[in-house]
Formats: structure tokens, sequence, C-alpha cells
């Protein structure tokens, strides 16, 4: 855990830089180069959607992994685990879409888009931790984590279910048959990872043909990796087939793969950029569903769940420390813009506004998040409970 927290911090900061660097190019003379070159097509498909489509089907394997991992052997694998991250991350999600849906209600072109505010960048938020060093105990950081992988999960859900075209009954049809092929072989036991990622690419190209976006492909596959070692062991879980391939994508999907998608989107020109473009509803049910909806959900859900005496405060955090974090997780860069780029596909005005409320929120999500962490007072944790014997007197 202390691994892929440290891990997953450092990609948020390299996710920042090409965030950054996409938006410093997108707004030079470079511009025209950075635009033309992302729907340049190779074979049937353009650079962007490479970039979207395969490369972002291999972060949700590891999304999946992760999730399963977690659920069967990790922090979500109890109920007792399970609460306060769980209800916190269905707040975070229900009360961002219905801030999104209280600007939108009237337009049912951007409608659609109800879900962009709905995720949070477990990257990008653990990257801002990260700049706080020891103020934010570890705790809160697999709180973060544990709410972050639950959201991952209605994410995915809600692409595989809201965001899908016209389906290709038989391309459907071949991959419900490898699925099954690929939970057989699971079964059955095998543990090399090969015939895996074999059957894998086939199902991500027969999702592709579906109709269902290809990188629920990247989930799907995920679920059927063994988490289990020929020796059968807890203790051996390891060097599960799951863990090994987990840590072999990760430094990739982490420094490469999330800053390439994060450089390929969130470039916008400010070149044309007005006061009504910044306050289209449009805009404003993004950013301040991200900002207010995720506050609102995240740290009224955990708040209510505590107060209620279902769940503990994480161990050396305060109510302020929390309140700090649910800020964090307003910052919803990367699976935002995937959702947002999936609603409107067609549309590249909609689509700026989309990114325009993505960054505004995130970035004073990010900001007040970090203020609010730096200074919060430190939670002294107290001491370990002892059995005390009563010594009677001489």
């Amino acid at each position: 855990m202390r691994a892929f927290l440290d891990n997953t911090a450092s990609g948020g900061l390299a996710l920042m830089a090409a965030a950054a660097l996409a938006l410093a190019v997108a707004n030079s003379p470079l511009a025209p180069a950075y635009f033309s070159g992302l729907q340049t097509y190779f074979g049937p498909l353009s650079v962007q959607h490479w970039i979207n489509d395969a490369l972002m089907a291999v972060f949700f394997l590891l999304v999946g992994m992760e999730i399963k991992r977690e659920i069967l052997d990790g922090q979500l694998s109890t109920w007792g685990r399970r609460i306060l991250p769980g209800i916190a991350a269905a707040g975070g999600m229900l009360v961002p879409a219905l801030i999104f849906v209280a600007f939108n209600w009237h337009d049912p072109k951007t409608l659609r888009g109800w879900a962009i505010p709905s995720a949070t960048d477990i990257a990008f938020a653990l990257g801002v931790i990260a700049l706080l060093g020891s103020r934010v105990p570890t705790s809160l950081k697999v709180f973060l984590t544990a709410l972050a992988i639950i959201d991952d999960l209605g994410a995915v859900a809600i692409i595989a279910v809201f965001y899908t075209g016209d389906l290709n009954g038989t391309a459907f049809g071949g991959a419900a048959v490898t699925l099954a092929v690929l939970a057989g072989m699971n079964r059955l036991g095998i543990l090399r990872l090969l015939p895996y990622l074999v059957l894998g690419s086939v199902l991500w190209l027969l999702v592709l043909r579906s109709g269902v976006h290809a990188t629920v492909a990247g989930v799907l596959l995920a679920l059927t990796i063994p988490l289990r070692t020929s020796r059968g062991r807890p203790d051996d879980m390891a060097n599960s087939p799951l863990h090994r391939l987990e840590h072999a994508l990760h430094p990739w999907v982490t420094f490469a793969i999330v800053p390439l998608f994060g450089f390929a989107n969130a470039g916008v020109s400010f070149a044309g950029l007005t006061v009504d473009k910044v306050t289209d509803h449009l805009t404003l049910g993004v950013a301040l569903g991200l900002l207010v909806g995720k506050l609102v959900g995240v740290f009224g859900s955990a708040f209510l769940t505590i107060r209620l005496g279902f769940a503990d405060v994480p161990m050396g955090a305060g109510k302020m420390q929390l309140l700090g974090v649910s800020l964090l997780c307003g910052i919803g860069f990367t699976m935002s813009l995937f959702i947002g780029m999936l609603a409107f596909a067609n549309d590249p005005v909609l689509q700026d506004e989309v990114k325009i409320g993505i960054l505004g929120g995130s970035l004073l999500s990010g900001l007040l998040g970090w203020a609010v962490l730096r200074v919060a007072p430190r939670e002294i944790p107290p001491p370990p409970a002892r059995n005390r014997r009563e010594v009677p007197a001489a």
C-alpha cells in the first residue's frame, strides 16, 4: 500500500506537468501542429483514439485489478472497511451529478454530460497530498484511495451503461464468448499470464467493434486474472498473476499512459475564451459539480456516517483534515475528461467548455484542499488501550 501511494502521488505530479504542458502548447504557435497531430490517422484510428481507446484500456485494466485486489484481499475486504469510503463515494457521485443536472436540465444536449463531475482523480489528489508531506496521516491517504477505487467502479459502470453506442450483436456475442473462456481459464486454475493477455487483446477488439466503449474490456479482463498461486497459501498472494501484472503495469500506466492521456486531452485554446463560455451552464455545471458537489457529497456523507456511529474518523485525522481531503476529491481530471470526451464525442465546442469546467473546478478544489490541509491541526492519536490488572494493596 505504501509503494502504491508513493508511486501514485509521484504520478499525480507527472500528470500535473503533462496537463500544464498541454495548455501551454495549445496556446502557443505550436497549437495547429498539436491539434492536427492528434487527429492524424494510423490504421483505423486517429492518434487521439489510439490513446483514449487502446492505451486507456490498459489504464482500466490496472483500475480493474486494483478494485478486485482491494475487495478480495485489501482495504475493502471487509464490510467494516467499506462503510466509510463506500458511503462517502456514493455521496460524492450523487451530489455532483445533481448539481450538474440543476444547471443543465433545460438543455437535453448538455444534460448528456451529467456524470462528468462524479469522478475523482486519485493520482492528482495524492499528488497534492504529496506536497504536504507528513501533515496528512496515512489513514486519510488510505481512505482517499479506497474512496477513489469505489468511485472508479461506479464510473466504469456508468460508462458501460450510459455511454454505449449502437450495439453490434455479432461482436458483442463474440466478446461474451471470449469473456466466458477467460472466466473458465480462471476456474480451471490456469495461472500463466500470456493466455489471458492474448485473449484479452481479442476481447478488446471485439468490444471496440461491439459499440461498448473499448476500455470496458480492460476491466472485464482484470476480473478474470487469478488472485491466487499454485500453492494456494494466503501469505503467497504477492506472487499471484494479478499482483505480478499489476506491479508490472503500474509504472507504465502512472508515468506514461495517464500523463500522455492528460497531454492529449487537456489542451484547450483560450484564444476564443469569453465570459459567456466561462459562465455557460455546461461549464458551471461541471466546475461547481466538482468543487461544491464533491465537498458536500463526500464530507457530508462521511460526517453523517461517523456521527451516526456506523464508522470512526480515520486514525490520527481530524474533521478539518477530512474536510480538506473531501475538497481534493473535487479534482476530477482523468476520469472526468474521459467521460466528457465520450459524452460530446462529435462536438468540439462542448468539449472545450467541459475542459474549462474540469480545469477550473479541479484547480480550485486542489488549491482549497491544499490550503485546508496546510492549516488543519494535526490530531494526536490516543495511546493504545492496555489491559491492566488491579494489584491488591499489601
